[in-house]
């Protein structure tokens, strides 16, 4: 059982200055993506609190230019905020203005819809004058932080890898000492997992873990050597035509006092566990959190928090670390609220589970062993083993995903942006193509539901800030949102808990009660998590603004329980007595006009279409052909009845505006299929108008 919460891990890197205490100082920075090593992302600051949150207002605005959504967390050093916005493009902000003093463009469009889930960046790591950049297409590049001129720029994907342009980079870098790591995405795709530290001031290659094994046989020459031993003997079948997955697309974090970096590992290539290892074995390390050694790459621990997946319940999801007290004695802990829908709390030291309970509505387990932290499955769940689709909470969105959580030490409470969303997994029939959306699973378009079908799911789709306490693993509060996938969060010294939302606004609430305290109307849906710093005495609550990525692109009609939800994307700083107004927005109308005039007769071309379409075009144009995001709604475009459609799909004419051509993927047949299937969409939503 775990007892009273001590204090902050050892001595941390707060990235304050000044004198007096938290609510007097001069300076305070957030120099890293949790804003310390504990990655807590709590701020001992005070100015802004319960009692003065209500004066808050905005100081600047920074347009950045794009509709494609934000991520990233900024950071602050030294007075000047770095961003990543859409496209990885990079500007440096004056923190207290907004001028824009530099900005970088990695030129990076044409590579963008190679990912799962949109353009999207999670960031920058800034250290010694420089900037630290993932790119897409899987460069990385150091920037001088004066002028944005780059320094020096590694492609960190192998390039001769038969699945090289299958990977993607989407998460922040991470600064350990004299070393930047960086991990990857991609396994939805057909990709191997592994996370490689470079040195910091060359980019040359220092060590590199793989997550999963490779093809028997194939030596890699690396640090993860002894691990992949242990991992081969937990996988079946001949996985590594897919992959095998296990990207680690964002949670990378380090304790300097223990030296150990903390690795979230995320699903398997295919997600089937049958279709990647023929029902068999554990296989490590999918879905699990691995501690290495900072220096050397070398193995220590792992724990899995889901054996053999098969639902997409990935642990990439940001990792917290702290010091409690449990049963008497100080530990060395980390949390994390993974896609699976279970909070974890595990020693840090030796990977030891320690408790674990669900946070949101959990159907695929009973709960976890209460000395292994192994899930104690429902035998539906396996869905390939009984031949009949599981209809199961969490869906492979999660109970929690990328969008931080954040610990208060002041109250002992962890802030998730929660969901309950449910999904039907089944296997998939057709054979799956390495490069397309490879799960494994049955995929569906939303062409297959019926209006009523389609009504019932969305009804019961929810989202949620919780406060959880990991000493009892009980709730403390909820906040109820208007829908799913909200944004990260950020807990303070005054109290205070701010956190986006997809109802286009920022909202700040009391730590202790959830009570909400004060809020504004950003004109578009807030995913990314807010920061706050000091300068000159005066605090600053900064957030990036503008929806894109994960179910803002693939929710469909999901996504618009929120409202229209999408508008000008921006950086937007406030401080207290801010006067400063956004210029008035019209949000974006709704198509009305069908593309037909009549819906099409032909069924199982409209069957196939459905099928075709979730695989190759629901990520970025929407469930039910339904965009919520800022791509086209191909249900009100001409362009999809006419001969520019072969061209632009098949040719690839808009790749360089981030449009891909599929000829090595789809036939003409295919794609007429297709082009059935967003014609029967169009006319029935549009057609009676």
């Amino acid at each position: 059982m775990i007892g009273r919460f001590g204090g902050l891990i050892g001595t941390l890197a707060l990235g304050l200055s000044g004198c007096g205490d938290a609510g007097t100082l001069q300076n305070a920075s957030w120099p890293l993506h949790g804003r310390d090593s504990s990655a807590q992302r709590f701020a001992p600051i005070d100015q802004i609190n319960t009692s003065t949150v209500d004066r808050l207002g905005l100081v600047f605005a920074h347009d950045l230019g794009t509709d494609r959504g934000q991520e990233a967390t900024p950071i602050m050093v030294d007075g000047v905020l770095y961003l990543a916005s859409a496209h990885n493009v990079i500007e440096a902000v004056d923190a207290t203005s907004g001028e824009l003093l530099w900005q970088y463009d990695p030129q990076v469009r044409a590579e963008s819809a190679r990912g799962c889930c949109g353009p999207v960046s999670r960031g920058v790591a800034v250290e010694d004058g420089r900037v630290f950049v993932g790119a897409i297409d899987g460069r990385l590049i150091a920037l001088d932080a004066t002028t944005g001129q780059p320094v020096w720029e590694v492609q960190t994907i192998d390039q001769d890898d038969r699945l090289a342009v299958n990977y993607t980079i989407t998460g922040a870098p991470r600064v350990v000492g004299d070393l930047v790591l960086i991990g990857n995405g991609g396994a939805e795709f057909g990709a191997r997992g592994y996370v490689t530290a470079h040195d910091r001031a060359t980019g040359e290659r220092r060590w590199r873990f793989y997550t999963v094994p490779g093809e028997p046989g194939v030596p890699d020459n690396a640090a993860s050597d002894s691990a992949m031993a242990i991992a081969r003997e937990t996988w079946a079948g001949e996985w590594w035509k897919y992959g095998g997955g296990g990207t680690a697309w964002d949670a990378i974090e380090y304790d300097p006092e223990l030296g150990l970096v903390y690795i979230g590992v995320g699903n398997g290539s295919p997600w089937n566990h049958d279709m990647r290892s023929d029902g068999k074995g554990d296989n490590l390390f999918l879905s699990s959190i691995v501690a290495v050694d900072a220096a050397t790459g070398e193995y220590h621990w792992h724990f899995q928090t889901t054996p053999a997946d098969s639902w997409d319940y990935t642990a990439t999801q940001n990792i917290i670390l702290a010091d409690l007290e449990i049963d008497g004695s100080m530990r060395k802990v980390l949390m994390q609220a993974p896609k699976n829908g279970f909070f974890y709390v595990l020693d840090r030291e030796t990977g030891e589970f320690i408790s674990g309970e669900p946070f949101v509505n959990v159907t695929w387990a009973t709960g976890l062993d209460p000395k292994t932290g192994r899930p104690i499955e429902v035998p539906s769940a396996r869905y390939y083993r009984t031949g009949e689709p599981s209809f199961q909470f969490p869906s492979s969105g999660g109970g929690h995903n990328w969008p931080p959580m954040a610990f208060s030490p002041e109250t002992g409470l962890v802030y998730i942006p929660a969901q309950d969303v449910g999904m039907p997994f089944a296997e998939a029939e057709e054979e799956q193509v390495i490069g397309a959306y490879t799960s494994g699973v049955a995929m569906d378009g939303g062409g297959a539901m019926t209006q009523e079908e389609r009504d019932a799911l969305y009804a019961g789709m929810k989202g949620y800030l919780i406060a959880w306490n990991p000493h009892t693993q009980r709730e403390a509060w909820r906040v109820n949102e208007v829908a799913p996938f909200n944004g990260g969060v950020l807990a303070t010294g005054g109290g205070l808990v701010f956190a986006g939302n997809t109802a286009r606004e920022l909202v700040a609430y009391d730590a202790s009660t959830g009570d909400r305290l004060w809020s504004f109307d950003a004109q578009t849906a807030v995913s990314a998590p807010p920061i706050t710093y000091v300068i000159d005495g005066v605090q600053y609550v900064a957030v990036l603004s503008g929806w894109g990525g994960g179910w803002p692109l693939t929710g469909g009609v999901m996504a618009l329980q929120a409202g229209k939800a999408v508008g000008p994307n921006r950086l937007l700083v406030f401080a207290l007595e801010g006067q400063e107004t956004l210029p008035a927005f019209t949000p974006p109308t709704m198509p009305r006009r069908a593309i037909v005039s009549a819906r099409p007769t032909d069924e199982a071309a409209i069957a196939r279409g459905n099928q075709l379409y979730a695989r190759y075009c629901l990520r970025c144009h929407g469930t039910g052909v339904v965009s919520a995001g800022a791509y086209p709604d191909l249900r009100a475009s001409g362009l999809v009845s006419g001969p520019a459609f072969h061209t632009v799909v098949i040719d690839g004419a808009l790749a360089p505006n981030g449009m891909p051509g599929f000829a090595d993927k789809l036939t003409p047949a295919q794609l007429e299929d297709i082009r059935t299937f967003i014609q029967a969409r169009s006319f029935e939503d549009l057609g009676a108008n």
